[in-house]
């Protein structure tokens, strides 16, 4: 329907200002796309909206001001003054894992490392007030995990999820937190200095669905969880009581057919009953090392079981051969750091091949990002 890149970017458009009119859920853009609405969205009456694709009269009323109002433009602008990256379901870099989930997020809205996206992934959740147990477990696994390469996915919730971002955000793998608010409100606000390290300090991602905007409120953490889940290869649960909502996460990335990891914890405490029950019933599989968590991806992921950063990177950058873009881009950097705008210029590559080739050297630990969009050889 949509051939040339103008009608691409329409379409783009269009979905983004679907996704943040108010009261128009998942399902009902699901049926906007089903229908092809988009090729005929300057035709559509309020009428043809109620008809056509199901829509209550006060949705078809808000989807079709919304339409005759928007300005693209204007909404670029905006993100870009923001420091915000939209991706969306009809993008070519939406991350694989999460395109394969049952409910997909129609936008995704970033702040900081788009790269971290490509990386193998690994989801840590829990309780907001962890033992003493709890947070050395969480800590350690993080940081092993991140040593290792693999970018530790949590909330940014008090407690466990907080926990596991402080500890892999610092090392080779770094961390995503996704939010249950729009990408610019922070919560809790006792996380302030955490986001900002996340969202600027060049080794993390903040990550939402939410449109800018949109009132706080409860309901939203969970429909968080699925994209925790959905991101990551697996879902490790260190601390969650009977009722925690970190179980959730855990059974929608079962559902998904991810692996499911628990750390079991002491039998006489309350925290520790959800974990223990994954474990009991077969949902998850008892780990308390780091090893134990990467042998069930032995053969799949380019990764050791033990080692540290600094060996794996040498092993990949000996091992791996380069393509003529990034050998190109490589022999530029060693020059000098250069910005992904200098480097649009000096190569004319296309954007989106850019974006690749730039973030397969990123993973063959070739190069590294700096804040800024800057990128130098190791």
């Amino acid at each position: 329907m949509f051939k040339d890149s103008f009608n691409e970017e329409i379409r783009r458009e269009l979905l983004i200002t679907l996704h943040e009119t108010p009261g128009i859920g998942w399902h009902t853009i699901q049926k906007a796309a089903a229908f092809g609405a988009w090729s005929s969205y300057q035709r559509f009456t309020e009428e043809a909206w109620c008809s056509s694709v199901g829509l209550k009269p006060e949705q078809a009323k808000k989807v079709t001001a919304a339409f005759r109002q928007m300005d693209a433009a204007a909404r670029s602008a905006r993100m870009e003054q923001l420091g915000v990256k939209v991706l969306t379901s009809f993008d070519s870099g939406y991350p694989e894992l999460l395109a394969q989930t049952p409910q997909p997020p129609w936008v995704l809205y970033m702040i900081g490392r788009i790269e971290l996206l490509y990386r193998p992934t690994m989801a840590i959740v829990g309780t907001r007030g962890p033992t003493a147990y709890g947070r050395r477990a969480a800590a350690d696994m993080a940081s092993q995990l991140s040593e290792r390469g693999l970018t530790v996915v949590s909330g940014l919730a008090r407690g466990i999820d907080s926990i596991a971002h402080e500890g892999a955000l610092p090392l080779a793998g770094g961390t995503i937190a996704v939010l249950g608010t729009p990408a610019d409100k922070i919560y809790p606000a006792e996380n302030r200095s955490l986001y900002r390290e996340i969202g600027y300090g060049g080794n993390g991602l903040i990550v939402s669905e939410v449109p800018f905007g949109t009132p706080f409120h409860r309901g939203l953490f969970p429909l968080r969880n699925r994209i925790i889940a959905g991101l990551s290869l697996g879902t490790i649960v260190i601390e969650a009581a009977e009722r925690s909502g970190s179980l959730i996460t855990a059974d929608q990335a079962f559902d998904m057919s991810r692996e499911v990891f628990a750390i079991p914890g002491p039998i006489s405490s309350p925290k520790s009953e959800g974990t223990n029950k994954l474990i009991r019933t077969g949902t998850a599989k008892l780990v308390s090392t780091v090893a134990h968590v990467l042998e069930e991806y032995e053969g799949r992921l380019d990764l050791p079981l033990h080692g540290s950063a600094d060996d794996r990177s040498r092993k990949m950058s000996g091992s791996s051969a380069l393509t003529d873009h990034e050998a190109f881009i490589c022999r530029l950097l060693q020059e000098k750091p250069l910005s992904t705008d200098e480097l649009h210029v000096l190569t004319s590559f296309p954007f989106g091949l850019l974006h690749a080739t730039l973030i397969n050297l990123t993973l063959k630990h070739m190069i590294e990002q700096h804040p800024g969009s800057i990128y130098s050889v190791r």
